[in-house]
């Protein structure tokens, strides 16, 4: 596509979607086809994905694209008649949770589940409060933008909404480390309860991402965690866990995030990678609560759990099973992870890696002791990595951190082009060019 053909598409999309809807990069890429860990755009050229969980088995998996359209091409209804795809998919679904998180509904996108679970939550306390962390994203439905701290307006306006700072180890707070940090954010979750209280507003429950991706990937204090949901649970909340991002064995030794911790949720809520690209999402909770509230709301979906979509969020399970992808998350994620910490002891700019499986951030400073964050450079390098062939985005607080979140098929030889293909560009910014 020449530069004036792109003009014009990009034009066209200004017309029929306005000026505000987000494009990644400077030059924005138009993709016209995918397979496995890459991409190719219109002009031929081919890009090393590094960046979408989306496709989480590998852009067109053949076996999930056989299993859509042999389903499909058979029947396609919804679910108040009986199938056996949905009840032989959340049987194997929730076989993979823990005892007591055996009972699931499905949506079609992740902002869905969430809504969902807030219901549900809301219901089964009594309350209204929900506790976020203060640069939180959890979907785009207008209950969900009430919590959506990071980027909605509706956050800053809502009275059924605290925030409580991010729980980083690595900025901290008031100088703290190690167990006193972690009590320290776990104050701070009180603190959003007790106002609550003095509001009058009683508690429904603490929603995160187990991992914290969005707030960065952070290496949350050993801790904190387990006191924040216990704390909450004492006022009379629950625990919902957004696994949109590390759930499906993206972390390599769990399946899902949360069980790196040493407590169950009472809600989980999953999207994104589900489906491969298929919008498929869901809610997984204890039984007592799905029951209570649909006895009430009759929650009912008409594409949520249709044959089709549980044929291929099977497919999907299946491809992470036979084709080893949590021993892979682990050991392809132990090279990556490997590499750039030898890059951050060559480039001042990387403050720190954090990894959990196959998931990466690289937290870029300007200055290792103030921390000061890299946010104009860690646009320049995701541009620059786009020009050499490879995509990534950033995240934070600052967006001054790299993110880094293959396709789950990413191997050593893939990792050599990320990790050759970043030192690359540092050196370019270190040189000035």
């Amino acid at each position: 596509m020449s530069d004036h053909q792109a003009q014009d598409l990009l034009s066209r999309r200004y017309r029929v979607m306005g000026h505000h809807t987000p494009l990644f990069y400077e030059k924005p890429l138009q993709l016209v086809r995918g397979e496995g860990v890459w991409l190719w755009d219109s002009e031929g050229k081919r890009y090393l994905d590094v960046y979408n969980n989306v496709p989480h088995v590998g852009h067109c998996n053949p076996r999930v694209v056989e299993a859509l359209s042999r389903q499909a091409s058979t029947l396609n209804i919804h679910t108040r008649y009986l199938h056996n795809n949905i009840v032989d998919y959340l049987e194997r679904l929730t076989a993979t949770f823990d005892d007591g998180l055996q009972m699931a509904m499905l949506t079609c996108t992740g902002s869905e589940s969430n809504e969902l679970a807030l219901r549900m939550a809301r219901y089964c306390t009594g309350g209204q409060g929900i506790i976020v962390t203060d640069f939180a994203y959890h979907g785009n439905t207008e209950a969900v933008a009430e919590i959506g701290t990071g980027f909605m307006p509706e956050s800053r306006t809502t009275k059924r909404v605290k925030a409580f700072p991010i729980p980083d180890s690595y900025r901290g707070i008031d100088g703290l480390t190690g167990e006193a940090l972690a009590q320290a954010y776990a104050d701070r979750v009180q603190q959003a309860i007790d106002q609550f209280h003095a509001e009058g507003i009683k508690v429904a429950g603490i929603l995160v991402c187990p991992d914290f991706a969005n707030e960065g990937l952070l290496n949350v204090p050993a801790g904190f965690l387990e006191q924040a949901v216990a704390k909450v649970r004492q006022a009379g909340g629950v625990f919902i866990a957004d696994e949109v991002q590390v759930g499906f064995g993206r972390s390599g030794k769990h399946f899902w995030a949360h069980q790196w911790y040493d407590l169950t949720p009472d809600i989980v809520t999953m999207g994104k990678p589900m489906g491969n690209g298929h919008p498929l999402a869901g809610v997984v909770a204890r039984p007592e609560m799905i029951e209570a509230f649909s006895k009430e709301s009759m929650y009912f979906n008409t594409f949520g759990g249709n044959p089709v979509s549980c044929a291929v969020g099977m497919a999907v399970l299946d491809v992470l099973e036979q084709d080893n992808l949590m021993q892979n998350a682990l050991t392809t994620g132990a090279y990556v992870t490997e590499g750039l910490r030898k890059l951050q002891h060559k480039h001042e700019l990387i403050g720190e890696v954090r990894d959990l499986g196959m998931f990466f951030a690289v937290e870029l400073v300007r200055d290792r002791t103030s921390k000061a964050p890299a946010k104009a450079e860690a646009r320049r390098i995701i541009n620059r990595m786009r020009d050499k062939g490879v995509l990534i985005s950033t995240i934070g607080v600052h967006d001054s951190i790299l993110k880094l979140r293959p396709p789950m098929p990413f191997q050593p030889e893939h990792a050599d082009i990320l990790l050759q293909t970043l030192d690359q560009v540092l050196i370019e910014m270190e040189g000035g060019v």
